[in-house]
């Protein structure tokens, strides 16, 4: 029987890496289906905050992937109503995905044509763009979006791909209880199982990380301002590219406010196929997120036996009692501070058997067969 043919939009993909979660996100899917489906993929020729077309790809031409996966690289210059109309109208596909509600022209405008073909399915990742901590970044923006796109009824024929029922819950919430959805939750990146590494913990020191976008929806700023109450010594070095030139200033002058006990690093992107080996240098990984429908560096730094201090904002809960790290509201400045204190003070018996607790759990998570069934059924 011939495959089902799955047509995906995203605005950046592989070989891009800098816009983080929703590539690795789509680029696992694929990974862990493209037995099954028949992926397309439409996106741009450069990758995020770039204006550099990757090398080796054919722009404004599909291209074959190592994996045997089709892409087409939009330029700049083509990347057009037009075109985009077009290239809908002369591929073969049988249901499409978008990813994200905001893009101009790898959500709306490619969904403004394809809601035309009624007999095809239209499923749209979620992305975590319907939390609270995200639509409270440029409020009044998304507001007015959201008001508009219900009035027009523009999201009445798609199917939402929510990673979780926290998320499915947000978006009913937000659109109303008639919208379709399915939960699947977010496949792991399909790889060799790390091995766990036993890393030196120095009592009354840390060495923490972070690995994402330098951006307020990362709360890069309040990370910074959280370690300023630390009464430990601390080495914070954080990892991602810097989109907001502004914000990231003030996370410069709040670096330049810690205290001597505090060092911070910014250490400029990495590139994803190296994330595995940063974390593996580190301790703790400390990501106060507003808010994420998956958080792949959560379970990358779970896989390496990283334990996490993180907010209350993903869906990664009850760490504490699994004793693979801390999740903590994000008004509770004072607390995530004592609890990067506690990380450091902690001893070497006592991060061991942390440290096993947060490789094992990744483990679970990433064997789990269910996760396949649950993507699989997103296109049936």
């Amino acid at each position: 029987m011939a495959k089902k043919k799955v047509l995906i939009f995203i605005d950046w993909y592989l070989p891009g890496y800098k816009a983080g979660g929703p590539i690795q996100s789509v680029a696992n899917l694929v990974e862990h289906l493209k037995d099954e489906f028949e992926f397309s993929i439409i996106t741009r020729n450069t990758d995020y905050c770039e204006t550099t077309p990757y090398p080796h790809i054919n722009s404004d031409a599909w291209n074959t992937l190592p994996n045997g996966v089709k892409v087409y690289y939009f330029s700049e210059n083509e990347l057009t109503h037009k075109n985009i109309r077009n290239l809908i109208r002369k591929t073969d596909y049988d249901c499409t995905y978008l990813n994200g509600i905001y893009s101009l022209y790898f959500t709306l405008i490619p969904l403004f044509y394809l809601r035309k073909k009624h007999h095809k399915t239209i499923v749209i990742a979620a992305r975590g763009m319907f939390s609270e901590g995200s639509l409270s970044v440029k409020a009044t923006k998304k507001k007015f979006f959201i008001r508009a796109v219900k009035v027009l009824q523009f999201f009445d024929k798609v199917i939402f791909h929510t990673a979780s029922e926290i998320e499915k819950h947000e978006i009913r919430k937000v659109l109303g209880n008639m919208v379709m959805i399915k939960t699947a939750g977010v496949l792991p990146q399909k790889s060799a199982i790390p091995v766990l590494v036993n890393r030196k913990k120095k009592s009354g020191y840390a060495r923490i990380v972070n690995i994402a976008r330098i951006s307020p929806e990362k709360n890069t700023l309040y990370a910074l301002q959280i370690l300023k109450h630390c009464k430990q010594n601390i080495q914070f070095d954080f990892y991602g590219p810097v989109y907001d030139k502004e914000y990231f200033l003030l996370c410069q002058q709040a670096m330049a406010e810690l205290p001597a006990n505090v060092v911070a690093n910014y250490k400029g992107s990495v590139e994803s196929n190296h994330v595995i080996n940063v974390l593996s240098d580190y301790e703790f990984m400390f990501m106060p997120t507003t808010g994420e429908n998956f958080g792949h560096i959560i379970l990358q730094s779970f896989s390496v036996g990283c334990p996490v201090v993180i907010s209350d904002k993903t869906h990664w809960k009850h760490l504490q009692e699994k004793k693979i790290g801390w999740e903590i509201p994000l008004n509770e400045i004072t607390e995530f501070s004592k609890t990067i204190d506690t990380a450091a003070v902690m001893k070497q018996d006592e991060y061991n058997l942390m440290s096993r607790h947060a490789y094992d759990y990744a483990q679970h998570y990433i064997n789990n067969p269910d996760l396949i069934e649950q993507n699989r059924h997103l296109f049936v």
